[in-house]
């Protein structure tokens, strides 16, 4: 590795060492051979049949309840595009995705971020803000190793979270990705399985994506929820784009079907667990002021820096030195001047001590200038 190469903590991707390459071509040929007439076609909005089918079963649902999609991002946009109209209160966490910022911001939605400390949202704050007299249509949330943050929504939040919900006649929109990539700790339920052991399964709708378990280039996603919230965003689909894509789909489902998803998910698990312990333990040696949370799974480290450290002075120092980081303020409607997202998913374990080493000389030079 050469001082010259860009090591990046920008992007929310898997490095390609960790990605089941062999596994998505073997699949791929069997997707084919079994199924030519159907991966060829156009198929319908509600995505590759079998597919979804696996999906449901994943999950514990009707295979009507689920929507296939474009990667989670196109299910995001088409929940927001049926529930939310300009004008409407929405919660999403402080911080929170940019792009469910945007997007939220775009349709003209009034947006309320709510703390996130350890436990993820304070739902104390969140019942402040409904005592108030807010009344938001959905609630964003992204339970398990949140991004930016990192940090998990625990068990009793879930539910206390699920009982404010039916209170108060909003959606929660569990917005998921992330929990296969668990390096520590106990599983947790799904609040979309928490609802409807509680008879109250209305008010949560859940996305994942297969993004971040196989690879980011099939762009499968999709969105879990009651049948006649699911109709009508699948009619919209068919309008939008006839059929997700087909080919993707199906490969993804052999890739599923096989067992292969199982085996990726521990190579992805172990990698990134080695990387996130690394990344805290360069940044406690470089950066000793630096405040952060390790992660207990997903991709992403949130870093608090002294208050002398602006990171809008400091990410083209960051840049000027090889090492790419995305700044805190991205993630919020206002603040996180000294905070950066570090993404450690791209990074490869010989990295990350030089990224962090390049960091920190940033941080040095941005202090000299004041």
């Amino acid at each position: 590795m050469t001082s010259a190469q860009l090591i990046s903590f920008a992007r929310g991707a898997p490095s390609l060492d960790i990605v089941d390459v062999d596994g998505l071509k073997a699949a791929a040929v069997r997707a084919f051979e079994a199924d030519p007439a159907g991966v060829t076609a156009y198929g319908t909005s509600v995505g590759y049949l079998p597919l979804r089918k696996w999906i449901a079963e994943k999950h514990g649902v009707e295979a009507d309840q689920v929507l296939v999609t474009n990667g989670s991002l196109q299910a995001d946009a088409l929940l927001f595009e049926h529930l939310v109209s300009a004008g409407d209160d929405v919660v999403v966490e402080k911080p929170t995705y940019d792009r469910t910022l945007l997007n939220l911001r775009t349709i003209g939605a009034k947006v309320h971020q709510v703390t996130l400390d350890k436990d993820g949202l304070d739902v104390e704050e969140l019942r402040k803000l409904l005592a108030s007299g807010v009344r938001p249509k959905l609630a964003h949330i992204i339970p398990n190793y949140q991004n930016p943050a990192g940090v998990t929504l625990s068990a009793d939040r879930r539910r206390a979270l699920i009982a404010l919900a039916s209170e108060y006649g909003f959606t929660i929109f569990e917005d998921d990705p992330y929990a296969d990539i668990r390096f520590r700790g106990e599983k947790l339920p799904s609040m979309l399985s928490l609802a409807t052991e509680s008879g109250v399964e209305h008010t949560v709708v859940h996305a994942s994506s297969f993004t971040k378990t196989v690879c980011p280039g099939v762009r499968v996603g999709y969105l879990i929820g009651p049948k006649d919230l699911i109709a009508p965003i699948a009619k919209r689909a068919t309008n939008l784009y006839i059929s997700p894509g087909m080919v993707s789909e199906a490969i993804v489902y052999q890739f599923c079907a096989s067992g292969d998803i199982d085996r990726s998910i521990a190579t992805v698990c172990t990698a990134l667990g080695e990387r996130a312990r690394l990344l805290g333990a360069a940044l406690s040696e470089h950066i000793p002021d630096a405040r952060f949370t390790e992660p207990d799974g997903g991709y992403f480290l949130w870093v608090e820096l002294a208050e002398d450290v602006d990171v809008d002075k400091l990410v083209p120092a960051a840049t000027a030195r090889g090492v790419a980081v995305v700044k805190g303020s991205d993630f919020l409607l206002e603040g996180g001047r000294n905070a950066l997202r570090l993404a450690y998913s791209a990074v490869t374990a010989d990295q990350v001590e030089e990224g962090v080493r390049r960091l920190a000389a940033a941080i040095a030079e941005v202090r000299e200038q004041g």
